[in-house]
């Protein structure tokens, strides 16, 4: 009988207030939510949880590296241990011009936070099916400044991170990473302009209680990935080198 119900005022809502499909605007069935089976059927799937090493991983392992060599540049008498690598998965590849542009869209800037739940579910099934998301023991969503969080009225990654440590059945953290600095919306910035407006923008709190040993880090869209190594970089003040940080997000700029 509840379910009859619950159909019956979804019909009526919908009769009210129709709603549609995220990606193409088409009015949805009642069973659908947030996207259509067409859109659903041609999403351009990363399917990078099925790769260990994937483009996304390369990329973000590139930028690991290339920090660790700034430090050896930088301190060439000090021993700086070597990484371990890390994994990333993303739901889908983003791209401007196209219309899957506006799933992060409507969860970053149209308080769609139903479908932020939604694809942070999809995203946490998919990393869950992953080999290496065994070892993940806690999810850490990528801070805004309480300035935006302010504005906005709640952080999308951390909306997405919920859903993606929920279906992973460990805890998700906002208390050990935190933003120091207010920086400029990184949309229309080229790729050294990024990685110099988020360097330094994000700080660690104590974490006495920090005995993980495999650290996943979650954003909206992964475009140049300075956001997430700026995050990294701050993150290694309270874990070793010994500690995995892995990251994921729902789209990855790149080629489907």
């Amino acid at each position: 009988m509840r379910g009859w119900v619950i159909r019956g005022l979804r019909a009526v809502a919908d009769l009210l207030l129709p709603r549609v499909c995220v990606v193409c605007g088409c009015k949805l069935e009642l069973e659908e939510r947030h996207i259509c089976p067409d859109c659903l059927d041609d999403m351009p799937r990363t399917r990078f949880h099925m790769l260990e090493h994937n483009p996304m991983a390369d990329r973000f392992n590139d930028a690991i590296q290339r920090h660790l060599e700034a430090l050896w540049d930088a301190c060439p008498t000090e021993s700086h241990p070597l990484e371990r690598y890390a994994y990333a998965d993303a739901l889908f590849f983003y791209d401007n011009e196209s219309d899957y542009r506006h799933i992060p869209q409507q969860i970053k800037y149209h308080d769609n936070i139903s479908a932020g739940r939604f694809f942070g579910q999809m995203l946490g099934e998919e990393i869950a099916s992953a080999g290496w998301s065994g070892s993940v023991d806690v999810v850490i969503p990528v801070p805004l400044h309480w300035r935006r969080r302010w504005t906005r009225g709640y952080n999308q990654a951390e909306i997405i991170a919920t859903e993606v440590a929920s279906v992973l059945g460990i805890p998700m953290r906002t208390d050990i990473l935190k933003r120091t600095r207010y920086t400029r919306t990184q949309t229309r910035l080229d790729h050294s302009e990024k990685a110099s407006n988020v360097r330094g923008a994000f700080a660690v709190s104590q974490c006495p209680d920090c005995s993980f040993g495999h650290v996943l880090l979650i954003d909206d869209v992964f475009t140049s990935g300075s956001t997430l190594m700026a995050c990294f970089v701050a993150l290694r003040e309270v874990f070793q080198p010994g500690v995995r940080i892995s990251v994921a997000t729902l789209g990855c700029v790149g080629q489907a």
